[in-house]
């Protein structure tokens, strides 16, 4: 597997996308590994984004983390806006979240020391096989204006489900709609072909889905859906879509009360070649 460095402590996860393709192949090998008898002792509790549990990914982590560094992990599910709340309150130790602009402002602000980016793959635009709005092939802005102005005159052939709930993919496609040129609050949001889910990655293709309908999502949840949804990809493999992971580790001088040891050797780990090499 290719491995690029960021610096000397960063690396990314280069074959992220295909190991969630190919690690429902490998989940009964890993989950015949049987926890310690003794429970550890140690306990950590990582925010992290429904794309990646409803990707499966922390399916297969949470395991070996546990067996191998003999801590208990507790992982709360949500959108990245909801994990960085958590851990504004220091209701967790760790974060696993895809949204750099807020991961850095979370540092800035004093709640978090560092992010270390651990695993990427793509957003990919997804719609029907037909594609009522002919988007296959355009470049993601072309995509979206030609999605709002087939919106605005086939209603009832082109419609867009939004996840809608302040999660890092949703703030992607907010991006997304402006660097189309569209106010995402007076050009978007209030249109009738314009779904807001509220939900998460998994539940949204499936509406998506019901409605045959256009959608972002990452492409770990795509494939982990894909036997269950008639939608395909459109869109994929633009540097606009590149999908960044990071573990953002909090500033024990903000929450003093937090032992935060075990948080980094869980950072430590999951950038280590160990992990790496699952895929390789």
């Amino acid at each position: 597997m290719k491995r690029i460095r960021l610096n000397k402590h960063l690396t990314i996860l280069i074959g992220f996308a295909l190991f969630i393709s190919i690690m429902f192949l490998g989940v009964d090998r890993v989950n015949h590994i049987n926890k310690d008898i003794s429970l550890p002792t140690e306990r950590v509790r990582l925010a992290t984004t429904t794309s990646l549990y409803d990707s499966g990914l922390w399916g297969v982590l949470e395991p070996i983390i546990e067996n191998e560094l003999k801590i208990e992990l507790d992982i709360l599910y949500a959108g990245t806006g909801k994990a960085l709340e958590y851990g504004k309150r220091g209701d967790v130790h760790l974060l696993a979240i895809h949204d750099r602009l807020r991961e850095e402002k979370f540092i800035q602000e004093g709640y978090g020391l560092q992010r270390t980016p651990f695993a990427y793959n793509y957003f990919l635009i997804v719609g029907p096989e037909g594609d009522p709005a002919n988007i296959n092939g355009l470049i993601v802005v072309e995509a979206l204006q030609k999605i709002h102005s087939r919106g605005e005159t086939n209603l009832d052939l082109v419609i867009f489900v939004s996840r809608g709930d302040d999660s890092g993919t949703h703030a992607r496609e907010k991006a997304l709609w402006k660097i189309a040129g569209f106010d995402y609050e007076n050009n978007i949001r209030p249109k009738k072909w314009y779904l807001e889910a509220g939900i998460g990655m998994g539940a949204t293709l499936v509406l998506a889905d019901q409605k045959n309908a256009y959608t972002i999502t990452d492409k770990g949840t795509y494939l982990a859906y894909s036997n269950r949804i008639k939608l395909v990809p459109l869109i994929d493999k633009e540097k606009e879509l590149l999908n960044v992971y990071s573990l953002v580790s909090l500033n024990p001088d903000r929450f003093p009360a937090l032992d935060l040891t075990n948080a980094q050797k869980i950072i430590n780990f999951l950038i280590s070649d160990k992990i790496q090499k699952i895929n390789s």
